[in-house]
């Protein structure tokens, strides 16, 4: 692959409108028919927001482990700090292997730059997990959470984790081509990562033996990041994010890699 290749497709500003018009248009239809429409896209994560907090609250009268002076709000709200990663990988990575496959006229009939999908549906992932994100920062203050200044951190904490959603779709969007079964295992995959992931809990309750696997998950730096700026007011653990992004980074070179390299045999399978 060419250098020039590699930055139009790093970094695809010749590509904006068009990348820019894919993730509209699958906003705009997820929500279309629907009766609220876009209002939903508030609704679905205020409502886990209130069920998480009555069923810990109320129900399990659970306390954060890592905080045991905290009140049983602050369990659901560092569970949904987890939830706002994870739903944002979940959303992108189940659609990834059929991201080419669902569009063959974009591989057959058009000269169209293929990894532009990935961009597209990683910007309409991010419409989700933006608004959830400011919900749960609203349900930090009402929780008495009071801002700081290292909240301007939590955009970095975001943006420091799509490198690796986007290489991951670029990956699995273009296997996917090959293997029709890829959906299925990346929907099984998905469920082993919730639990390998600290969502449930903090990397400090792990056993020692057992930490260093979850610290090397991609979630687990900006799920652990957003709990450090944003509830226990600390600065976050560089090198747990360094990690997550170094494997984004890689992550973003091996799928492109293989995604150019084997591009050309897509119209012969579609």
């Amino acid at each position: 692959m060419q250098s020039n290749h590699w930055a139009t497709y790093l970094w695809p500003w010749q590509f904006r409108d068009l990348i820019w018009q894919f993730a509209r248009r699958e906003v705009v239809a997820r929500y279309r028919g629907s009766w609220l429409g876009m209002g939903w896209s508030v609704i679905t994560p205020l409502a886990m927001l209130l069920i998480y907090t009555l069923v810990f609250k109320h129900v399990f009268n659970a306390r954060w482990p890592s905080a045991a002076e905290g009140s049983n709000f602050d369990f659901a709200l560092n569970l949904y700090a987890g939830l706002i990663i994870f739903n944002w990988a979940v959303e992108l990575l189940a659609r990834a292997p059929r991201l080419i496959l669902d569009q063959p006229n974009l591989v057959t009939k058009v000269v169209f730059p293929l990894p532009v999908l990935a961009w597209a549906a990683l910007l309409a992932a991010s419409f989700q997990t933006l608004i959830s994100t400011l919900l749960w920062l609203l349900a930090c203050i009402l929780g008495g959470h009071s801002p700081g200044v290292l909240w301007v951190l939590v955009p970095i904490i975001l943006l420091s984790f799509a490198p690796w959603l986007l290489g991951m779709s670029w990956l699995l969007s273009g296997l996917g081509v090959y293997l029709r079964d890829l959906s299925q295992l990346v929907s099984l995959a998905m469920s082993g990562l919730m639990f390998l992931s600290p969502i449930f809990y903090p990397t400090q309750a792990l056993p020692a033996w057992l930490r260093p696997v979850v610290q090397w998950n991609p979630l687990t730096g900006p799920i652990e990041a957003m709990r450090d700026c944003v509830l226990n007011n600390t600065f976050p653990q560089v090198w747990l994010l360094a990690i997550s992004t170094g494997l984004g980074l890689l992550t973003c070179v091996l799928g492109l890699s293989l995604l150019e390299r084997i591009k050309s045999g897509f119209a012969d399978v579609l």
